[in-house]
């Protein structure tokens, strides 16, 4: 089976990887020739575990090539991803331009019957769109080519996607047509051969879902956020009260972590586009409204515990952060809670050392050199008067407390992610704080 995915970032590219893994012939298009240039070379624009192996891989045995030109390749595919950024708007409404320009392409050069599958998250009513774009542009032709539009959004963890993709606990799917189902279940049959798992569903409910999917996870992570803040005012352990509500069938134990705070490529933007979606069609979003409010407070709790500690006084302290990615596992920063608290901190006079396992060229893309970047965690720490633990990457959940106090100025250590014993960090001469504590 021949298939083309247009967008050769995050979810193209691991897409195109894991269909290539169990014999789909996949070309993978991009209109940045620079990118397409070192895929081609077997260089990986992003970090995510495995990929770069899978794609070498299913280069080097030919079912996975990469090109800029999507109609040079459309006449020998049947299948069309589009996966596509959609960044938020100015208003926080999803920019569907990239998606409806695919559109736009095929309706031009097709010859034969296609299914375009949008894989990037778009607000319900975009498979309206993408189908009115390819008429539009078969009409200019004078041509009635059959084609079929569907839904299907990912569900990929950034750290996890590929055993995401390989072994997913469902598939989305919204169709219009057997055949398209037919051509959909063919796909993804071979990931679910002993459970098949794919929910077909109407295209708006598929649209719908993945921004319902998103925005009940960073809900559940906005109220522990908020429980946590209270617990603290009352002399409550968030981590005793999450797991007294996690044991409850109905809630169960994810996403119940309190923190510094959530980020990423996909909770903030879906989070403002369903609120926008809800406005456009004259409905409010109050809850979702109330999660960004606490998200956005959130990034600056970590500030905020050093800002009581040191009253008000940040001038010459030198801060250190351990970690710098929304999450672990991952080189995103998109959103991350890292960049709200460098901002506050170099505004409030304080210098500021950062070491990530995998974010410091992004950080570097992004901030220049406004902080120095440590060789390891233990350089970064030297001489700082607070150590500020931001991502939880597991190398940093076992250090040698003894080589960091005599590295620090002061024995300091705010846990922005709850990794850390209270009371063995005490013992070893740290003063500590957390969250929700």
């Amino acid at each position: 089976m021949n298939i083309a995915i247009v967008g050769s970032g995050y979810v193209g590219l691991v897409t195109g990887a894991c269909f290539a893994e169990i014999g789909v012939n996949v070309t993978c298009v991009d209109v940045d020739q620079e990118k397409i240039d070192k895929l081609e070379k077997g260089e990986i624009p992003i970090y995510e575990p495995g990929l770069k192996e899978l794609v070498l891989k299913n280069q080097n045995a030919g079912r996975l090539n990469f090109t800029t030109s999507l109609e040079s390749v459309l006449d020998q595919v049947e299948v069309v991803f589009s996966a596509v950024g959609t960044p938020p708007d100015e208003d926080g409404s999803a920019d569907r331009k990239y998606v409806l320009q695919v559109a736009r392409t095929i309706g031009k050069y097709m010859t034969d019957y296609k299914l375009i599958v949008t894989k990037s998250t778009v607000p319900v009513g975009t498979a309206k769109k993408v189908r009115h774009a390819i008429r539009e542009e078969l009409d200019k032709r004078g041509l009635d080519i059959p084609f079929d539009v569907a839904s299907n959004p990912e569900f990929l963890k950034e750290g996890n996607a590929i055993n995401d993709f390989m072994s997913p606990d469902r598939v989305v799917v919204g169709v219009e047509s057997e055949k398209a189902k037919e051509l959909m279940t063919k796909l993804y049959k071979p990931f679910l051969i002993n459970n098949f798992r794919v929910i077909f569903m109407d295209i708006p409910s598929a649209e719908m879902t993945k921004y319902a999917a998103n925005s009940m996870l960073a809900t559940r992570i906005s109220f522990m956020n908020d429980i946590a803040n209270l617990c603290e005012k009352v002399g409550a352990d968030v981590n005793m009260v999450r797991h007294g509500i996690g044991t409850d069938t109905r809630i169960g134990r994810k996403f119940l972590y309190a923190g510094c705070g959530y980020g990423g490529s996909c909770f903030p933007k879906d989070v403002k586009a369903l609120i926008k979606t809800a406005e456009q069609n004259g409905y409010e979003m109050g809850v979702l409204k109330a999660v960004e409010a606490v998200n956005e407070r959130q990034k600056s709790i970590l500030f905020d515990k050093l800002d009581t500690l040191w009253q008000h006084e940040f001038s010459g302290k030198a801060v250190t952060l351990w970690g710098l990615a929304f999450k672990p596992e991952t080189d995103d920063m998109r959103e991350a809670p890292s960049l709200v608290l460098i901002d506050k901190l170099l505004k409030a006079g304080c210098t500021v050392r950062v070491y990530d396992p995998e974010a410091m060229n992004e950080c570097r893309r992004r901030i220049g050199d406004a902080v120095s970047y440590a060789r390891d965690m233990y350089d970064a720490v030297l001489d700082a008067d607070a150590l500020l633990l931001v991502t939880e990457w597991k190398e940093f959940r076992l250090p040698a407390w003894g080589v960091l106090k005599k590295a620090m100025r002061r024995p300091l250590l705010i846990d922005g992610r709850n990794l850390y014993d209270a009371g063995e960090i005490s013992e070893v001469g740290f003063e500590y704080h957390c969250i929700g504590k």
